[in-house]
């Protein structure tokens, strides 16, 4: 039977991102399959010459660089995680540029931390970068920096990292590669006929408690964080597929359509690309807790953030920087620019404009957040 929501998605995927993970492009003790590499380059040359643009986020490099260093266990240290990547992206970038020259594409190396997606005009270089690369021709090569990033500024995994490239990007499809086939209804280990979820039209608390809490040997990350991957991509109106990437020619699959894998749709809105950046990429500087009355005028009625609203600030941020809006149970609504910094707002919140005033002086704005730099997000 034709699926003609998956047709209509394929054929609106003239951008795609693809995500593929460390398990699927090694051997069981960590080493890289050339055979598996040169697959997906293989696909990847074919993917483009349909005349599709594709930037590819790869994991693989701690785990090239396990092998090389002889070492049977993904350490669990920073420090020799760091090694090990060191060793294994020149590895993984040489094998990739190997693999896809015989089908003349060039390739380019982009090492990212989530310091660049947190500065807006970092951010704006990379999508410039990226879209330049497209127009030369060029398959971008994406992965965490993780020679140098620390615990406080690392994405978590590369499933993370290639939802904000999607949104970066403004790619209308996200295909995360991994070992298993999809998402089941239930855990299929302990449920051998559980059947695959050809699609999902929304990631709800149901399908977050499918994913279980398995992680891969060689990887950082599950079916919890390709479902966390998911979400953040489709509320931003993205289209996200979990396929298994050691099934042979899995990508030709998809692009013909075929009922392989978990589709998830994107959230039925469409949201212009800085307001991607606020309410989904950027990482949020501080906190504003917020009484009832200021979350129903912000979430529901597309008021600014005012100051008499405000009941607590938490974290050390200035006037411009990102901050997250929660309720007093501690949920998260909203992100926004503040307009003072944090030691400001402490002075003036639960104050009315006028006692604001009074405090700030004549150069005082009258919303903490405005609402055209305001990204509802609950």
């Amino acid at each position: 039977m034709i699926d003609a929501v998956r047709q209509e998605v394929i054929a609106l995927a003239g951008t795609v991102v693809v995500k593929v993970g460390t398990n699927v492009l090694t051997h069981e003790d960590g080493t890289l399959d050339p055979q598996r590499l040169q697959g997906l380059a293989d696909q990847l040359y074919r993917l483009r010459a349909g005349g599709r643009k594709v930037a590819l986020v790869s994991s693989g490099a701690i785990g090239a660089g396990m092998g090389r260093l002889g070492l049977t266990r993904r350490p669990t240290d920073l420090r020799q995680l760091q090694a090990c990547a060191a060793v294994g992206q020149a590895l993984l970038m040489r094998a990739y540029e190997d693999c896809l020259a015989r089908h003349g594409i060039p390739t380019a190396q982009i090492l990212l931390t989530a310091g660049d997606f947190d500065s807006r005009g970092r951010y704006l270089n990379a999508r410039n970068t990226i879209l330049t690369l497209f127009e030369h021709g060029c398959l971008p090569i994406i992965n965490e920096n993780d020679t140098v990033s620390v615990a406080e500024i690392r994405f978590g995994d590369n499933d993370h990292l290639a939802a904000l490239v999607t949104n970066l990007l403004q790619a209308p499809l996200l295909i995360l590669l991994t070992v298993v086939d999809g998402l089941y209804a239930t855990d299929p280990r302990s449920d051998p006929s559980a059947p695959l979820l050809t699609t999902v039209p929304a990631i709800d608390s149901s399908i977050l408690e499918k994913a279980g809490s398995s992680r891969s040997a060689l990887g950082s990350g599950g079916m919890r964080s390709k479902l966390r991957a998911a979400r953040l991509a489709t509320v931003a109106g993205e289209s996200v597929l979990v396929a298994n990437g050691r099934v042979s020619n899995i990508l030709d699959a998809i692009f013909r359509a075929e009922p392989v894998g978990t589709l998830f749709l994107p959230h039925d809105r469409t949201m212009p690309a800085w307001k991607r950046w606020l309410g989904y990429t950027a990482r949020p500087s501080g906190r504003l807790v917020v009484d009832a009355g200021a979350r129903q005028a912000v979430q529901h009625q597309g008021r600014s953030l005012l100051p008499i609203g405000v009941v607590q600030v938490s974290g050390t941020f200035d006037k411009g920087d990102v901050v997250t809006l929660l309720d007093v149970e501690g949920v998260e609504f909203a992100r926004g620019l503040s307009n003072y910094s944090s030691s400001a707002v402490e002075r003036i919140r639960g104050l009315r404009s006028e006692q604001v005033r009074e405090v700030i002086g004549e150069s005082a704005y009258d919303e903490v957040v405005h609402r055209d730099n305001l990204v509802v997000i609950g």
